[in-house]
């Protein structure tokens, strides 16, 4: 979670178009619980239906030459192929878009999830205690998204080509299978019990991709960490390697423009460990 943008005009913008959308859906937004993303991108509250069923309002802002693709796209495609995901994925109720001054705005409606986040940062910085049905509804949860079929792509071959020899320093690894992955795997999208948020990047990747990124984010905490190589087993395995230096190249990026600098050396360190395979 991020706070209000710092521009009065896009905060503005944003709690306007909100209501606005609110008003589309027919929904109450509900006080308290707002949830900005960067740089007031989107903005998300709680709310409620005509009917008084508990509901998530999320509205997203891009340039309307921008606004399609696959992230714009995604709630909505993760909705037509998954619908709930066996309870594990707020269904989406509804979707009202609207144009103003060149700026597009989509408006996701969606179930309302009550239990909060297992970290407000993607990173993980404390222990958690998790008791094994959370691990199991984990991996067979992403067992079955990864036999899903989709043509959406959430990591592309050029990108790997270029990114993993720039910050791994590794020729990139021949991607020996793929499948669909929900892209964005860490600690600010997942709840106890078990429910997965955030849908906007999901698509093809290279096999392990889900554990890979949960590793990545766990690695402040060698005890989570391990966890998740116990439960995630194609980690560390051939066929994983290109998984695993996807998510490390992605991350060194951020850091490299100074994001996630408090996981600088433990993905040195993993980017040594996948050099050394």
């Amino acid at each position: 979670m991020y706070s209000p943008p710092p521009d009065p005009d896009t905060e503005r913008r944003m709690r306007a178009h909100h209501a606005r959308a609110a008003q589309a859906l027919d929904v109450r937004a509900q006080p308290g619980g707002e949830f900005w993303g960067w740089a007031g991108r989107t903005l998300g509250a709680p709310a409620r239906t005509a009917a008084g069923v508990p509901a998530w309002l999320r509205l997203v802002s891009a340039p309307e030459d921008k606004a399609s693709g696959k992230l714009w796209d995604g709630a909505l495609d993760a909705q037509h192929a998954l619908g709930d995901l066996d309870g594990r994925r707020p269904a989406l109720l509804g979707v009202h878009d609207a144009f103003d001054d060149g700026t597009a705005y989509r408006a996701e409606l969606s179930a309302r999830v009550d239990e909060p986040v297992l970290s407000d940062d993607p990173i993980l910085r404390r222990d958690l205690d998790l008791p094994d049905s959370w691990w199991e509804a984990l991996a067979g949860t992403l067992e079955k998204l990864s036999a899903t079929s989709t043509d959406r792509v959430a990591v592309r071959e050029q990108y790997m080509s270029r990114a993993i020899p720039e910050f791994v320093g590794i020729p990139a690894p021949a991607v020996t299978s793929v499948a669909t992955a929900h892209a964005d795997l860490h600690w600010a999208n997942v709840t106890s019990p078990l429910r997965v948020l955030d849908w906007e990047g999901w698509g093809q990747a290279p096999q392990g991709f889900d554990a890979a990124t949960l590793y990545a984010y766990s690695l402040l905490q060698p005890n989570m960490a391990a966890r998740v190589r116990a439960v995630f087993p194609v980690l560390g395995s051939p066929a994983c390697l290109a998984a695993e230096a996807t998510v490390c190249a992605q991350l060194l990026q951020t850091v490299a423009r100074g994001d996630n600098l408090v996981l600088e050396a433990q993905l040195r360190n993993w980017a040594g460990e996948l050099r050394h395979r």
